[in-house]
């Protein structure tokens, strides 16, 4: 708290939070403006994701609708919200992912980078980062994974790219044609487009969805050589 000649001075109070928010990126709102922890719970699981998701055109460069629940997916002491910037280190490792399913129903995640090469220059949009089907509830490791996980590794200068997490609703269970891709291999993954895998196998849209966003760090060369197929 500031002080000034022993009194609080608001127009100082008011200057050091409002940096502070800018500092932060985050925006700080009127005592009698604030939402609740259960109103922001609620904005983030439908208007939100919708704005933000137009904001970044993860829609239309991904899919065509936002999903209208936001996806809890977290990294070892990390939250992944909506358009936060991790490091490709942060995001190494396979993540937990959380959302409302419906019992004896199976469901399809994918993560998605639509700025492969760059997002200027997007020639292999989109490169699979991970697709698991057939997944029972919310139980992944019960799934079929067609492309095993590996983290971000977007090249050196080429900026920020996006990692879109998807969750759809399946029909039915599914025998799925693609072919499986493991940890160590770049094969059949860029290029790949959620949209079309969508349609093919009449996912319809997803139900929930989050992304981070990533940039180069030292990190990415490790990524690198696992997907070479290197040690």
């Amino acid at each position: 708290v500031l002080v000034e000649n022993g009194k609080e001075n608001k127009n100082k109070i008011e200057n050091f939070y409002i940096k502070l928010s800018i500092i932060n990126n985050i925006l700080i709102f009127p005592k009698d403006l604030c939402l609740s922890n259960n109103a922001m719970a609620a904005a983030s699981t439908s208007d939100s994701t919708d704005v933000v998701f137009k904001q970044h055109k993860v829609v239309p460069d991904v899919i065509p609708v936002a999903p209208k629940q936001f996806l809890k997916v977290s990294y070892k002491n990390v939250l992944v919200e909506n358009g936060k910037e991790l490091t490709p280190t942060q995001v190494a490792a396979q993540p937990s992912i959380e959302w409302n399913a419906e019992n004896n129903v199976f469901y399809t995640i994918i993560m998605t980078d639509p700025d492969a090469p760059s997002r200027s220059n997007p020639k292999f949009r989109e490169f699979n980062h991970w697709l698991v089907t057939n997944i029972p509830g919310t139980d992944i490791s019960s799934g079929d994974v067609l492309t095993a996980y590996v983290g971000s590794g977007p090249p050196q200068g080429t900026g920020l790219h996006r990692y879109v997490f998807l969750v759809y609703k399946q029909p039915v269970k599914i025998r799925f044609q693609e072919t499986r891709v493991p940890k160590n291999s770049s094969q059949n993954r860029p290029n790949f487009s959620t949209a079309k895998f969508a349609k093919k196998y009449k996912l319809g849209d997803p139900i929930a969805g989050n992304f981070f966003q990533a940039q180069w760090d030292e990190y990415v060369p490790t990524v690198h050589r696992q997907l070479s197929g290197k040690k």
